[in-house]
């Protein structure tokens, strides 16, 4: 009988202490405080660093009491909007720690001064804050117009080197023209005919359909003869332009020459389009731009020949 007395005695003393351990870890739970400098806030958390340079993070919930102590001793509370806690301000929080090692805050105070403080710091930062993004927003224009104009200058580097590219063409054509035209070393010329073409024309004018007839049936007295057609053009315009204005004046001379005149065309050398190349005229006044908007032709004997 004894012995059930003790064991219950000491049933009793157990979930006792249990009891009393629990309620103590309770209390020293909802007992729990920090206090430090508000360094950020963001949405219903906000981070507080304390004394020792630790950051604390902070839970507010629809129960958290925020006050402001006001006073000459600091006794009266003033209920407070959680839009008050703003970084910069000194508080205190009272609350329990969550799981995630976050103060889940019941009760958060501070000074009036320590308030007022905190908001002249706000004041100050905003024109900073609002410098900073207009700065930010400059650098970003300046960028984006940077961009275009690198867009730009590879757009016109690409233009530049397309023309040059026809200019070079430009240029092979001419040789390789006057290489296979330019040299007479081997032939003598034994008749010759200018024909000349308006500004930016490349039609033949009637007027020349007589004499390269005549031009035509003279060369076929001609033993071994050939016929050479050379068509040139003014340097007024672009280049391109000229050399395709030379080249087909010189087309439209030796199609005439082989459709009317009857040339075969085995006597026929392929025409030469040589630009602005060979100028005889100035192109600084009209008379001398007329000149240059010219179709040479010549008919030609080998020397070889001639001389058998």
């Amino acid at each position: 009988m004894q012995r059930t007395r003790i064991g219950v005695v000491a049933f009793i003393a157990t979930i006792s202490l249990a009891t009393l351990l629990l309620f103590c870890g309770t209390a020293a739970a909802q007992s729990a405080k920090a206090e430090g400098l508000v360094i950020g806030r963001s949405g219903d958390t906000m981070t507080i660093r304390t004394p020792d340079a630790s950051s604390v993070v902070v839970v507010l919930t629809d129960t958290t009491q925020v006050a402001q102590v006001v006073g000459a001793f600091k006794a009266r509370r003033k209920q407070m909007s959680m839009a008050a806690l703003v970084p910069g301000l000194q508080v205190q929080v009272e609350g329990s720690y969550n799981p995630q090692n976050q103060l889940v805050a019941t009760s958060v105070k501070f000074k009036g001064n320590d308030l007022e403080d905190a908001q002249k710091i706000q004041a100050g930062l905003a024109p900073a804050k609002e410098q900073i993004q207009q700065s930010q927003q400059e650098l970003e224009e300046q960028k984006a117009a940077l961009a275009r104009q690198q867009q730009e200058m590879q757009e016109q580097q690409q233009q530049m080197k397309e023309a040059q590219d026809k200019i070079d063409a430009n240029k092979a054509a001419i040789e390789a023209a006057n290489k296979r035209f330019g040299q007479l070393d081997d032939y003598n010329i034994l008749d010759e005919l200018t024909v000349y073409f308006g500004n930016g024309q490349v039609k033949v004018d009637p007027k020349y359909n007589a004499q390269l007839l005549a031009l035509a049936q003279k060369a076929e007295s001609i033993t071994g003869y050939m016929i050479q057609v050379k068509g040139y053009a003014s340097s007024v315009g672009s280049a391109s332009l000229n050399q395709k204005l030379s080249d087909d004046r010189a087309s439209n001379v030796t199609n005439m020459l082989l459709q009317q005149g009857h040339v075969p065309l085995t006597r026929m050398l392929a025409p030469g389009a040589m630009g602005e190349s060979h100028q005889v005229g100035s192109n600084k006044t009209a008379e001398g731009q007329a000149q240059n908007r010219r179709v040479v032709v010549r008919v030609l004997q080998n020397k070889g020949i001639a001389g058998m």
